[in-house]
């Protein structure tokens, strides 16, 4: 049987001196003692009362004592009842929002804003912000398969962006080079403008209606080549991670063992991305505390993350913050939610 509490079970006194305690921890990263407590307003307690009451909050396991401090800190199952269903969020001013808007907002490619929304979403919280960019196939501009000798050709790709990428490719035989140059040359004449998943679907209609006129050999390379780029911009997640130092603060001196840990976690740039990825179907922001998230079970760390959308709706990637579990969740959930609203409104 849980001994866990819920805000309907505590009594009026108890739930008071418990916002009190998860506030004063939030603000402040340090335990909150009764004198403390006694000496807030509206309180009418005496401190041996007030010490009963964290005593009773204690063993409904939503505080913890910390060996060094006679005061009380909540743990990860009372920052989850207090998220949930005390919390009254500060909804950002038409100042904070004309700010947000003005920085993502700036002329330049979408790289930027994208750097920019990441860096503010540290700013804005004090921890580090992490944006997942949106999985955006490149448009073809080019193909070309060169011999590599062997069972293997190179292929190198040539965006309409002017990006530049390569892949070797495994074949089941080797490959001439008039082969390999004829495939290439098909696919750039025939495919350019779309995207990899949608040259590759044209490509196959044309084979399946017989209008192509590849020999079986060059179809089979036209297949590998249009594959293997699909596949790859597909599993490729690519996350921006700005103001991993805010992590380093004064309060994090007496906990550095955490925050080490904390730091070697967010350079698992896959696992984050994953972690992201899971708040992809979320309605709105979500919320990780501690625990609750496998990767930073260690470090003890909460993850607010939002997807934001394109013009169309559509979900297009995930951003946030992670830090300490102190996060001012108030302030900060609001701020990440209205960003990713206005990021979603520059992407095209």
């Amino acid at each position: 049987m849980s001994n866990e509490a819920s805000i309907p079970e505590l009594s009026t006194r108890a739930r008071d001196i418990f916002r009190l305690v998860v506030e004063g921890y939030l603000t402040s990263g340090q335990p909150v003692g009764s004198k403390t407590l006694a000496g807030e307003g509206g309180l009418n307690l005496s401190p041996a009362s007030i010490r009963s009451v964290l005593a009773e909050l204690e063993g409904l396991g939503l505080l913890a004592a910390p060996h060094t401090s006679a005061g009380r800190m909540p743990t990860e199952t009372g920052l989850r009842l207090f998220v949930d269903g005390m919390m009254q969020v500060a909804e950002p001013s038409a100042e904070e929002r004309r700010a947000i808007q003005k920085r993502i907002s700036a002329p330049g490619p979408i790289e930027a804003a994208l750097e920019a929304t990441s860096a503010l979403l540290s700013d804005i919280s004090g921890a580090a912000g992490m944006v997942m960019v949106p999985r955006r196939e490149p448009r073809l501009a080019q193909l070309t398969l060169v011999p590599l000798g062997g069972n293997r050709a190179l292929a190198v790709l040539v965006g309409e962006d002017g990006g530049i990428e390569n892949r070797v490719l495994e074949l089941d035989a080797p490959a001439s080079a008039s082969a390999l140059e004829a495939a290439g040359n098909y696919i750039t004449a025939r495919l350019a403008g779309r995207t990899l998943a949608e040259a590759a679907a044209a490509m196959r209609r044309e084979l399946v209606t017989g209008r192509s006129q590849l020999d079986a050999a060059s179809r089979d390379l036209v297949e590998r080549g249009l594959a293997v780029w699909s596949e790859d911009a597909a599993r490729r997640p690519v996350l921006i991670v700005r103001g991993a130092a805010n992590l380093l603060d004064e309060s994090a001196l007496g906990d550095i063992d955490r925050v080490r840990q904390l730091l070697e976690d967010l350079e698992d740039k896959q696992a984050v991305a994953e972690l992201l990825e899971s708040a992809r179907s979320a309605e709105a922001t979500r919320i990780f505390i501690g625990s609750e998230n496998r990767l930073f079970a260690l470090s003890g760390s909460s993850v607010i993350a939002s997807p934001y959308r394109d013009r169309e709706g559509r979900v297009v990637g995930v951003l946030g913050v992670i830090g300490p579990t102190r996060l001012n969740y108030a302030r900060v959930v609001p701020m990440v939610d209205f960003t990713a609203r206005s990021l979603g409104k520059i992407i095209g």
